[in-house]
């Protein structure tokens, strides 16, 4: 069961990374998962939004997830590793 303090600190997490890169990974059914990569971009009272770039042409797509879905693990959230070493490098 999911409570209150729960959401909130999974949302405060969130909020403490606007601007910072992630890798969102969810299950698209019939065995087919959907990466998304992209930066935080901003955090509502139920949802996030994550900026992705779409196309090399620089088009850029906006996605939403619900905090319920990182916290079931409908939905993962994973640091790519490029990001992960420069932030070790600092």
């Amino acid at each position: 069961m999911i409570i209150k303090s729960d959401l909130d600190s999974c949302r405060a997490k969130l909020q403490s990374m606007i601007g910072s890169t992630i890798r969102l990974s969810s299950n698209g059914g019939r065995k087919r998962i959907i990466v998304h990569e992209g930066v935080v971009d901003n955090c509502y009272p139920n949802v996030f939004t994550v900026k992705c770039r779409r196309d090399k042409d620089g088009e850029f797509e906006i996605v939403s997830y619900s905090y319920i879905d990182v916290l079931t693990r409908a939905v993962r959230i994973a640091i790519p590793a490029e990001v992960a070493q420069s932030a070790e490098a600092v």
